[in-house]
């Protein structure tokens, strides 16, 4: 495994880590949670993701079960988690990024992932309604309390990320340390431009998620739409509409041919091209099965391969890089 500093902090993450939407409290149950968090860590992974909204809160419960069954030294391994959208309730107050509901919402997650601090902590959306001095000020009252270590956004603009940061340096605060974006060969404009200026600026690190595109990048769905998985699970009928695109498709099938040209699968590939990125700290994996993440988890092997020829390749499939700003 290869570890990366998150932004310009001291801290070190794995470059693959372990999320937790959507499969943990809901598509699978707790042993097999138990199982891919332990084959994570046997591997080297150290960063495990989650958030108060994945399954109502009960992704945390699992997975705080599974961290106090596993008893592994606490300074081994790193666990996050988001505040915005509220573990399902909907009344006042019980979601965005007010002060009440960021202390509130750091308290349940502590409680359901039976932990004294929560490592890296997220504000999951940019709140429209809540100063963004409120959220700062919030943010630091957490980590002078030990309760959280390190704070960030999820899906927020670079402009947006750097309002933060000027709050927190007129105030003598810490800002985001870190942000939480999707990136995959279908997604880029972020990692990719946004950001460029917000990495020198101050620092960025980033988790970022989706590297299979929801599991577009796979063989799965290449001949026909399978069961049991999460583009066809109840509720996510946005993400397969946005995902499962007839252009899509036909870039996955060209790059799985790349990819067995290389003698290496398509995940492996995607997932490679993700973190040859030396923006990104961390690609957050997900998985419903072991034999899943321990394909993915090898991923780091295809790396060499990546050459400017073959990154050239894909680029002629996907057609998609984002053009830097003209200054």
């Amino acid at each position: 495994m290869e570890y990366r500093r998150l932004g310009k902090s001291g801290l070190q993450v794995s470059v693959l880590s372990l999320g937790s939407w959507i499969t943990f409290g809901k598509q699978i149950g707790d042993e097999a949670a138990e199982a891919l968090m332990r084959t994570a860590y046997e591997q080297g992974v150290n960063f495990f993701d989650n958030a108060e909204i994945y399954a109502r809160g009960e992704s945390e419960a699992v997975m705080g079960r599974i961290l106090k069954k596993m008893n592994w030294d606490r300074s081994s391994w790193v666990v996050s988690s988001k505040v915005f959208f509220g573990d399902g309730g909907k009344l006042p107050n019980q979601t965005g990024l007010s002060r009440k509901h960021i202390m509130e919402g750091c308290h349940a997650s502590l409680r359901r992932l039976q932990v004294d601090y929560i490592d890296l902590y997220f504000c999951h959306r940019p709140d429209k309604n809540t100063p963004i001095e409120e959220t700062v000020w919030a943010m630091n009252h957490l980590i002078a309390q030990g309760k959280i270590l390190y704070w960030g956004t999820s899906e927020w603009s670079a402009q947006e990320i750097m309002e933060a940061h000027l709050v927190a340096r007129e105030n003598r605060l810490i800002g985001p340390v870190m942000e939480q974006p999707q990136y995959n060969m279908f997604v880029r404009d972020k990692v990719e431009v946004e950001y460029s200026q917000v990495y020198k600026t101050v620092g960025l690190g980033t988790t970022t998620w989706s590297p299979l595109f929801s599991g577009l990048l796979t063989e799965k769905y290449i001949h026909q739409f399978p069961a049991g998985t999460r583009l066809g699970m109840e509720g996510f009928e946005w993400l397969k509409s946005r995902n499962l695109q007839p252009s899509h498709l036909e870039k996955v099938r060209r790059l799985n041919e790349l990819a067995k040209k290389l003698d290496t699968t398509l995940p492996k590939l995607a997932i490679a091209w993700c973190v040859q990125n030396p923006n990104v700290s961390t690609a957050i994996l997900g998985a419903s099965r072991p034999e899943q993440l321990k394909e993915t988890l090898q991923s780091l092997e295809v790396l060499p391969l990546l050459t400017p020829k073959v990154n050239a390749q894909i680029e002629r499939i996907l057609q998609n890089k984002p053009k830097a700003p003209e200054y």
